[in-house]
């Protein structure tokens, strides 16, 4: 036997066919869906990670410009002032008189003055030299003492610088006294026109604020800022720059610096920032644009939701569409079924639609064909029963003992010489009674006070032939004298009784035949007191081969085979028998007359 595959071994526990298509579809379908949830949501990660970098990467551009325009312009006004003449000359002119020296200073304020009026966001400008000499804001304040300004960072910048161009990072300006305030230089070296050489500085103080207004102005997400490196990755601005350098903040600035791509994602215990970055190619400035990535990806999870819940409807839908479908594939096949089970039921007359030509129609047709046959072959077997049957009814209404004919015969020759003339006359017209009805009526069944009849008319013969062995005693109730019995049913059981049982009794033997209505059904009884059976001979009462039950070719089982024939098996004979008291022999029928032969044949 070929072992089942495993397909098989899954699918072979549902009932039908129907529920497997449905799981089968569904289960399908719930892969196919978790299939696309998977690919779905990660696209949809990718998709917001890359939007949010183009788009913090714009945001940051625009930053990094806006500072580079704002960084220009405060260049052209240095440039307007360090490539005067008037600067120049005050700090390295050695040959001006304290007049000269007086006017120039004056129009060098002014113009000072004129700067710091027009913009807010400049703190100081001022102009020094190595000589000493130096102009700051409105000529009121001061260098401080005790700082060497020449050691600073932004005044090293700019001199070294080969532009001579420099913006410091945020640092506190202390270089001039009361000011220390937080602040971005921009310095641009001096040339002495004399030597050549750069001998001097010109650098103005920009507020704080101003970058980060720039920075401010521009928002990423909720929780999402902007914060500025120099080139060597300290911190021009932060917006949390206080607790930058309290140490209680920090950022990745290392990893920033080291990054050679536009982006960099960082697990920070368990959350993760995405850093967005852009070098200014003017400053050398960075600008960083940093965003958590559970900001970015809120909207992930609304779109996952929304996911799920098209998801949802979508597998119910085709759970129902899959329903509706597998349920009209098998529809025929259900249709079969039920055909199939009418027909093991007995209903050969059962037709199935064909109403598609794949192989379930196919089935059908092959169905339809099947059936007719069986049916066609179900008639001809019930009329060759029929026929049979009819066949054997009149063989056994011709099949007259002849032994028993003869020994009437002799019985009548006999009585005749005798001169017991009554008695011939008797015997003669029982015989001819008896003859004319088993040579007449083709009908199967007759009514049963005419099977009594036939039956009195023999033990009227029997008992003339037997004298004083045999007495016999007959009646039948009045409501059950009409119903319908199958002919010579009667007589077989009655010659039984006398050959078996009365025969071989020394003393007269008693007979009693009588019929009568019990529980819905029709009895008949013939009982003897002859000698009786024994056990053996009970079991074995309706074997076919047992031919010494019979006289005249119709013997007990054949009698057992008629009745359950025409009426069914809950019908038939039913024997009692004690050994050395006598036999009963109980014949139950319907009261209607039971399995007509059209009956029969449907």
């Amino acid at each position: 036997m070929k072992k089942p595959n495993l397909i098989t071994r899954m699918f072979g526990k549902f009932k039908s066919i129907q529920s497997t298509m449905l799981v089968s579809f569904s289960a399908l379908m719930v892969l196919a869906m978790l299939v696309f949830m998977v690919i779905a949501m990660r696209y949809t990660s990718g998709t917001i990670y890359e939007n949010s970098i183009n788009y913090m990467s714009q945001i940051i551009q625009q930053v990094n410009y806006d500072i580079d325009t704002y960084i220009e312009y405060m260049e052209n006004i240095s440039s307007i002032i360090a490539k005067s003449s008037d600067v120049p000359r005050y700090l390295f002119d050695q040959n001006q008189t304290e007049a000269e020296r007086e006017a120039e200073k004056e129009r060098i304020l002014t113009q000072f003055q004129t700067i710091m009026e027009s913009r807010d966001d400049i703190y100081n400008v001022a102009a020094v030299a190595k000589n000493g000499r130096y102009i700051i804001n409105r000529g009121d304040d001061e260098l401080t003492g005790y700082v060497d300004i020449e050691s600073l960072d932004w005044y090293q910048a700019a001199m070294e610088s080969k532009s001579g161009i420099a913006v410091s990072s945020s640092h506190v300006q202390n270089a001039i006294q009361s000011s220390y305030k937080w602040v971005i230089t921009l310095s641009r070296a001096l040339v002495n026109n004399q030597t050549g050489e750069r001998e001097g500085l010109f650098f103005v103080d920009l507020n704080y604020s101003a970058i980060s207004d720039l920075c401010n102005n521009n928002s990423i997400e909720e929780k999402g800022y902007i914060f500025v490196l120099d080139a060597e990755g300290n911190i021009v601005y932060h917006p949390k720059q206080q607790l930058m350098y309290g140490g209680l903040k920090t950022e990745n600035i290392d990893a920033i610096m080291e990054c050679e791509e536009d982006s960099l994602i960082i697990d920070e215990g368990g959350e993760s920032k995405l850093y967005t970055m852009s070098k200014s190619k003017r400053t050398g400035w960075t600008v960083v644009g940093a965003a958590y990535t559970s900001e970015l990806l809120k909207n992930n999870e609304q779109a996952q939701m929304w996911y799920l819940l098209v998801a949802s409807i979508l597998l119910l839908a085709v759970i129902g569409i899959s329903g509706i479908i597998s349920r009209e594939i098998t529809k025929p096949i259900r249709s079969l079924r039920d055909s199939m089970r009418k027909v093991q039921n007995g209903q050969f007359d059962t037709h199935v639609e064909v109403i598609t030509e794949n192989e379930i129609g196919s089935l059908g047709r092959s169905f339809n064909l099947m059936t007719s046959e069986i049916r066609a072959l179900m008639e001809q077997n019930v009329y060759e029963q029929k026929q049979k049957r009819k066949s054997e009814l009149k063989a056994l209404q011709a099949q007259i003992n002849p032994h028993f004919l003869y020994n009437t015969l002799d019985s009548i020759i006999w009585m005749s010489e005798a001169g017991e003339n009554d008695e011939v006359v008797e015997m003669t017209s029982a015989l001819a009674r008896l003859l004319r009805q088993s040579i007449s009526n083709d009908q199967e069944e007759v009514e049963l006070e005419k099977e009594i009849e036939y039956v009195k008319n023999y033990l009227t013969i029997q008992k003339m032939r037997y004298k004083d062995k045999l007495e016999f005693f007959i009646y039948v109730d009045p409501r059950v004298a009409h119903v319908p019995v199958i002919k010579l049913v009667l007589q077989p059981l009655v010659e039984n009784a006398i050959y078996h049982g009365i025969k071989y009794k020394e003393t007269k033997g008693n007979l009693k035949i009588y019929a009568k209505p019990v529980d819905g059904r029709v009895e008949i009884v013939v009982a003897d007191d002859g000698i009786g059976m024994d056990e053996d001979v009970m079991e074995h009462i309706f074997d076919e081969h047992r031919k010494e039950q019979k006289r005249n070719g119709v013997g007990v089982p054949n009698v057992q085979k008629r009745l359950q024939l025409q009426y069914g098996s809950e019908y038939g004979i039913r024997y009692e028998s004690v050994k050395g008291a006598g036999t009963k022999v109980v014949i139950t029928i319907p009261t209607d007359g039971g399995r007509t032969d059209e009956k029969m044949d449907d």
